[in-house]
């Protein structure tokens, strides 16, 4: 070791220098903690993207149990928020869906991110399980504690009715316009006829 350093002091500054910046290089790279990316978050917590990410699909805005598990350091358990409302002062069946389902069942049922709920014909027991304590094997999270009975009350109904059919989907709230084609066409420029005596 003694030779190896007395030769190192006999190089170039150059070569110190770049020996020294490899060295560094190693060390950070060795004592970096490993980066975890959706969806290995996912896997790593046990917990759907929903439960962490307004989109379903992970990215974007953070929920608040989303947020309090970033301030945390991202540990290996999502925090719950026992008690916490996601919609408080909310009664209306339609914004209870769009703010808590819609994200991942689309707004009219249709199917996102998780499965589509049109012609699903699920029972209105079965919904509220589903809603209360999620379906951990296909990504959905559970939202007990998260609603009122009476909130519940409201909800259940709405996506049974969504999902036997019975009840029409949402209208669009900013229906697009069918487009206009306003531009007239161009005459194609006719290529010269060749002559035969060229």
């Amino acid at each position: 070791m003694k030779r190896l350093s007395l030769r190192l002091l006999s190089q170039p500054p150059l070569l110190l220098a770049l020996a020294g910046a490899l060295l560094l290089a190693l060390i950070l790279w060795v004592s970096t903690p490993v980066a975890h990316a959706l969806p290995e978050y996912a896997t790593r917590t046990g917990e759907a993207c929903a439960a962490c990410h307004v989109s379903a699909g992970g990215g974007g805005p953070r929920t608040l149990r989303g947020l309090l598990w970033a301030a945390r350091g991202r540990p290996d358990k999502v925090p719950s928020l026992p008690n916490m409302l996601i919609a408080p002062r909310v009664s209306a069946s339609e914004e209870l869906y769009d703010i808590a389902c819609a994200g991942c069942h689309g707004l009219k049922g249709e199917g996102l991110f998780a499965i589509e709920l049109i012609g699903t014909g699920i029972s209105a027991p079965a919904t509220r399980s589903f809603i209360l304590y999620g379906i951990p094997a296909l990504g959905m999270p559970g939202f007990e504690g998260q609603f009122t009975d009476a909130q519940l009350n409201t909800l259940v109904p709405y996506v049974v009715g969504l999902g036997n059919g019975l009840l029409a989907p949402p209208l669009d709230k900013s229906p697009l316009q069918p487009g206009k084609l306003t531009c007239q066409p161009t005459p194609c420029a006719q290529t010269p006829s060749r002559s035969k005596g060229n």
